[in-house]
């Protein structure tokens, strides 16, 4: 038989994770993610989005922020969540020789749902955690018809 008839797929496996570190080696020095995984650094903050027959919701994680200075808009279908993450710098005697958690401004535009309602946003910031939930319009939402 064909050698490569025999392979398994976990050894498929193994030939994207050598793609990958071959990938790395070669563009590892501009800036791009270091896994096939994960992703850019402007992804920040990581966030996950749901949807409920009456609402859409939105977690971003992003502990150390000041909640005052958080920025959550809704214009044409897009929502909006920009701010600033300041680390405190280590002093001068110090030497950083690895820095994986975001530093500075940040802005992370979503598109959501022709149905939502931007008149209908809330949002809530706790532990690190922001919660966004933006209602959809009634006129859209399942309604039960009395049969006479």
């Amino acid at each position: 038989m064909v050698a490569t008839l025999l392979r398994t797929p976990a050894s498929w496996f193994a030939d994207l994770d050598r793609l990958q570190r071959e990938v790395e080696r070669a563009f590892g020095g501009f800036g791009l993610p270091v896994s096939i995984r994960a992703a850019g650094g402007a992804a920040f903050p990581a966030i996950n989005i749901g949807s409920t027959p009456t609402a859409v919701e939105v977690y971003a994680f992003a502990p150390g922020l000041d909640a005052a200075k958080l920025e959550v808009t809704v214009d044409n279908n897009l929502l909006t969540l920009a701010g600033e993450r300041k680390i405190d710098a280590p002093d001068a005697k110090s030497t950083v020789y690895a820095e994986e958690r975001f530093n500075g401004s940040f802005r992370r535009v979503v598109s959501l749902p022709e149905d939502v309602d931007p008149n209908q946003v809330e949002a809530h910031y706790k532990d690190g955690v922001l919660h966004v939930r933006i209602g959809r319009r009634e006129s859209v939402q399942p309604r039960r018809i009395t049969v006479n």
